[in-house]
């Protein structure tokens, strides 16, 4: 689906009204569910515009950072980091979600809360630095599959002001797009073409979209292969036909013990994720 979800800004001060720790993200949540029919389901979780950072703190030499936020009807999420001397590093990342939230789970058979706990994938930073992800980052535990992107993250933050001193994450860093259409090889570059703009009236049909080969790694075996050629109607502010072309697009994901996802990116930052 096309993620649709709320920015989450938190600053958190010292005793002396000094920033201490910092956080601009976006994220969003793919949960599968059992449902009263025993069936799954898999449903999308997203940010509502309410949001508190109740249990947010700075963080010291002996004691953890945390970026804690609450929203909806009882989810929170929340992601501990602490420092050397020369870094600091996210531990874990604590994630909650309610299946009381009907509007979310309608007819989860398990009831409550429901927590999941993964260990943070980033690397460590500099302390002078701040920790900058444009692109999507998935994470999947548990049936859970977390995804961020627009990520600003500063721990530790020195001296009350966020640093200007960027540390990009690996999904930002470019490479050349391929020449020739993906095989079944696992296709990692990233797309420089951009997208035509809208149409004023209705879209008008176009060739059929070509059709791509797309797969999923774990070690050296595949565990996913997909052969697809998609098209997207969008209909929100202006009618827009896409052909997702294969040559510019990022297949990425992860493969779990009872669910798989698959990812499509292109270039102009269109997320579909199955």
């Amino acid at each position: 689906g096309f993620f649709q979800s709320h920015a989450v800004e938190v600053v958190i001060k010292d005793s002396s009204n000094a920033t201490c720790l910092y956080a601009n993200w976006m994220m969003s949540f793919l949960i599968t569910y059992e449902s009263n029919s025993s069936d799954y389901k898999t449903t999308t979780l997203n940010l509502s515009s309410s949001v508190t950072h109740n249990g947010s703190v700075c963080g010291n030499d002996t004691q953890a950072a945390v970026v804690a936020v609450q929203f909806g009807e009882g989810h929170s999420w929340s992601i501990n980091s602490t420092k050397t001397n020369e870094t600091y590093q996210g531990d874990f990342i604590t994630f909650t979600y309610n299946t009381n939230d009907t509007a979310v789970f309608p007819d989860a058979k398990r009831k409550g809360p429901v927590t999941v706990v993964v260990r943070d994938p980033s690397p460590p930073v500099q302390l002078d630095s701040v920790y900058v992800c444009h692109n999507s980052v998935f994470i999947e535990a548990e049936n859970v599959t977390q995804i961020f992107w627009n990520v600003t993250e500063q721990a530790f933050v020195q001296n009350g002001t966020v640093s200007k001193k960027e540390s990009r994450c690996s999904a930002d860093t470019p490479t050349s797009a391929p020449t020739v259409l993906p095989t079944v090889a696992n296709v990692t570059t990233v797309a420089t073409t951009t997208l035509s703009p809208a149409p004023t009236t209705a879209p008008k049909p176009v060739e059929n979209p070509v059709t791509g080969n797309y797969s999923l790694k774990m070690g050296n075996k595949t565990c996913l292969l997909a052969t697809v050629g998609l098209q997207l109607n969008v209909s929100q502010d202006k009618p827009l036909l896409i052909n997702i072309n294969p040559k510019t697009t990022i297949a990425d994901g992860a493969c779990g013990n009872t669910t798989a996802t698959l990812k499509l990116n292109d270039a102009n930052s269109t997320l579909i994720s199955f």
